[in-house]
């Protein structure tokens, strides 16, 4: 799994004309699944990404979790996060999960971060979204599984 993670003073997510998502101080989170993810990983960078000390401390130092400060999160699906450059002009996704194994994993994952106790908005998988982010520093990590 892959995660573009953005800390954000504020996010939403558009489908359709309607926001379907929206989220204050926090984190956006975009979530590639690749061939060869299972539960496990997602488990794990769950854990990973709850307790990533990127908020600031009174200090203004990086020294606080999402857990810690409340964080609210926007959690999108994103399979282009898998997208393989190095030939040619088109991007290739051939290491991207198909839908009937990502869909269940990132609701795995979404499931997971709930159950630290955030608030968690979500995009909707395989739709054209609309994602507007207030990216917070600006502050932008990627996250992958190994």
């Amino acid at each position: 799994m892959r995660l573009v993670i953005q800390r954000v003073t504020q996010a939403s997510v558009t489908v359709e004309g309607k926001v379907i998502g929206r989220i204050g101080k926090g984190l956006v989170v975009l979530v590639g699944v690749g061939n060869g993810d299972d539960e496990a990983k997602a488990e794990a960078l769950t854990a990973k990404l709850v307790n990533l000390r990127i908020f600031a401390d009174a200090e203004g130092k990086t020294n606080l979790a999402a857990l810690e400060v409340g964080a609210e999160m926007l959690i999108i699906s994103q399979f282009t996060l898998y997208a393989d450059t190095r030939k040619g002009r088109r991007p290739s996704f051939i290491e991207a999960a198909p839908p009937l194994v990502a869909a269940p994993l990132v609701e795995q994952f979404v499931a997971a971060v709930k159950a630290y106790g955030l608030r968690v908005a979500t995009g909707q998988f395989q739709t054209e979204m609309l994602v507007e982010i207030h990216n917070d520093g600006p502050f932008t990590i990627v996250m992958n599984d190994e």
